[in-house]
């Protein structure tokens, strides 16, 4: 289980990370822009919810491996000039897959901790979107989880419901965890290729 665990948050990472690079070349930063951006979009979810659950040291101290992979991501991001090709509207598959990853996870280690459902749910939101949003405060944009025009923090918490659902019918955390993370990357994916949205501006009179 500690194996499917490290390989679903290493995915999450590279996908976070990732989004956040997207999104730095967009702004036409230079090489430690495009390490900050992808690191803070990568471990900033997982850093609010060890630093609320007293969980030290956090996680990306305690995996230096991590860091230094999105390090050697940002190196690629920065001079491979292929990568000017990549819109930023491309970040929603990375950002996708974090959020299903992270939020899942994060879910996990507040149940691991002795949490309640319901606190494990927002924790699991948390992890899955801050990192996010400190992505685009930082490109000067209005965070996802804030636009009135994306449906993102209702999905994951969602998401982690049906994990939690998961693991009661199923008994097997293995596949609860990818039913629960496929879904939240796929709805997420779904809803911004459909315009599916929480509310609608009114009709003008």
């Amino acid at each position: 289980m500690f194996d499917i665990v490290y390989l679903l948050e290493m995915i999450g990472i590279i996908a976070f990370a990732i989004s956040g690079m997207i999104v730095a070349r967009a702004k036409n930063m230079d090489p430690v822009g495009v390490f900050t951006i992808g690191f803070i979009t990568a471990m900033g979810g997982g850093t609010l919810r060890d630093l609320i659950l007293d969980n030290h040291p956090v996680y990306w101290i305690q995996h230096q491996e991590m860091p230094l992979l999105i390090l050697l991501l940002s190196v690629v991001f920065s001079y491979w000039n292929r990568v000017d090709r990549i819109r930023a509207a491309r970040i929603v598959i990375p950002d996708a897959i974090g959020l299903g990853v992270f939020s899942i996870l994060g879910a996990q280690l507040a149940l691991d901790l002795g949490h309640s459902l319901f606190i494990a749910a927002l924790l699991g939101v948390m992890t899955g979107t801050f990192g996010g949003a400190l992505r685009d405060t930082m490109c000067n944009e209005v965070p996802q989880i804030f636009r009135k025009d994306q449906i993102y923090a209702s999905i994951s918490f969602v998401g982690c419901w049906l994990y939690f659902l998961c693991v009661w019918l199923l008994d097997s955390q293995a596949i609860s965890l990818t039913i629960g993370l496929v879904f939240i990357a796929v709805v997420r994916i779904l809803a911004v290729r459909f315009d599916i949205r929480l509310q609608r501006d009114a009709s003008p009179h």
